[in-house]
């Protein structure tokens, strides 16, 4: 499997670019900015972008949706709870003092449990609010296992929950019970920062000792 991370726009948002060798197929998670960057990976590698993913509907993570999707025809696919913050991206700009990116239609709203199929690959999808109302984080089963946390967890840390619909507890919660089940050699793909561990965080991350 072909994986290449992006770090975008002018918060660094990791984008993700997930391609199946023998079908071209491709997935790509949080194409926040920089989709000229993006385009060439995806041209490298001879990918069609099948399904483009938002783990939460945060600017830095959604500001790209509209020149990929119009690039690629691709699916867009986000959480039904975030539709709220990606139909206000103007105000999101405003807050960061940006022009505002166009939006799409969303062409599916995912929920805890569903799968994103590509090639022979698949992406669960696990419900993790906290950070926002429809933050998702995505988990590739199998013998490249991996999870993409969004901005739920970091490397030594967890996402913001002082922005609209933010929660400290409802965050650490679905750490609790939907990351921290997993085997401690799990790798995990951040939505910014430098990938981790399950294990590493469960060991030294402040934010989750004692719970």
């Amino acid at each position: 499997m072909i994986h290449e991370i992006l770090p975008v726009g002018m918060l660094a948002c990791n984008c993700s670019v997930l391609g199946d060798e023998k079908s071209r197929e491709a997935v790509v998670i949080d194409p926040g900015d920089d989709i000229d960057r993006v385009q060439e990976i995806l041209s490298r590698h001879k990918l069609r972008v099948r399904y483009i993913i938002a783990t939460h509907a945060h600017i830095d993570h959604v500001g790209g949706i509209e020149k990929l999707k119009r690039a690629t025809g691709a699916a867009v696919l986000m959480h039904e709870g975030d539709l709220p913050l990606y139909q206000n991206l103007a105000l999101q700009a405003a807050w960061l003092g940006v022009q505002p990116p166009e939006a799409v239609e969303v062409d599916q709203f995912l929920k805890d449990g569903d799968a994103v199929h590509w090639g022979p690959h698949s992406l669960e999808v696990l419900h993790t609010p906290g950070h926002s109302p429809g933050s998702l984080c995505l988990h590739l089963p199998g013998a490249e296992r991996r999870i993409f946390s969004g901005d739920t967890l970091f490397q030594s840390s967890i996402g913001r929950t002082d922005l609209w619909g933010g929660s400290f507890d409802q965050i650490l919660r679905s750490i609790k019970n939907t990351l921290l089940p997993f085997p401690d050699a799990t790798p995990v793909f951040p939505g910014h920062g430098p990938a981790t561990t399950i294990g590493e965080e469960r060991e030294t991350n402040p934010f989750l000792q004692g719970i």
